[in-house]
């Protein structure tokens, strides 16, 4: 970010191919309808090139990238009132990682395109069962990889709420994606 705010146009390039996949996964994720996210999406970018010339270092360029996604999130949501921000939530759920890699493993195939088709659904679905505020943790750290300390920097929360979040995420994912699970194995 810092070669692009000294005018180096090629720095915004490598900035975008590094981190659009994980930052629109994130807010795709947050949103009901892909028309939102694409928006949001286009938003938080423009804002990075906003602030090139202001942009200033004060922690990694991740966070203040997630910072930025996440703020323009809460703003979409006020506008359309629709998340509650509650208290609620640290590890990756494995047994979803793997139904994943199996409905990958054989990706080719038409049936297994549909069967994947189908998880990312119910993956979309069982996520927007979660209280916004698990699912904000939970998606920043799965999407954005983020430590339990940057996502408790980010949300402005303290490390223990951030840990009960992502314990609550889990174990609801869990519940949630069980018969999927079962039906996998």
């Amino acid at each position: 970010m810092l070669a692009y705010a000294r005018g180096r146009a090629a720095a915004f390039d490598e900035l975008y191919a590094r981190h659009k996949g994980g930052v629109y996964r994130y807010l795709l994720r947050q949103c009901t309808q892909a028309g939102d996210a694409d928006e949001l999406f286009q938003d938080v970018w423009m804002k990075v090139i906003r602030a090139r010339e202001r942009y200033e270092v004060s922690a990694k360029f991740t966070t203040w990238l997630y910072t930025i996604a996440r703020n323009r999130l809460v703003d979409h949501w006020r506008a359309k009132a629709g998340w509650n921000f509650e208290s609620l939530d640290a590890e990756g759920d494995v047994d979803t990682q793997l139904a994943v890699a199996k409905a990958r493993a054989s990706h080719d195939e038409p049936d297994a395109r549909l069967a994947a088709r189908q998880l990312g659904e119910q993956l979309h679905a069982a996520l927007a069962t979660l209280p916004g505020a698990q699912r904000d943790a939970f998606l920043l750290q799965q999407e954005g990889e983020f430590s339990l300390a940057e996502i408790a920097q980010l949300t402005g929360v303290g490390i223990e709420t951030v840990k009960s979040r992502l314990r609550y995420a889990v174990t609801r994912l869990r519940g949630e994606l069980a018969p999927l699970h079962e039906s996998v194995q």
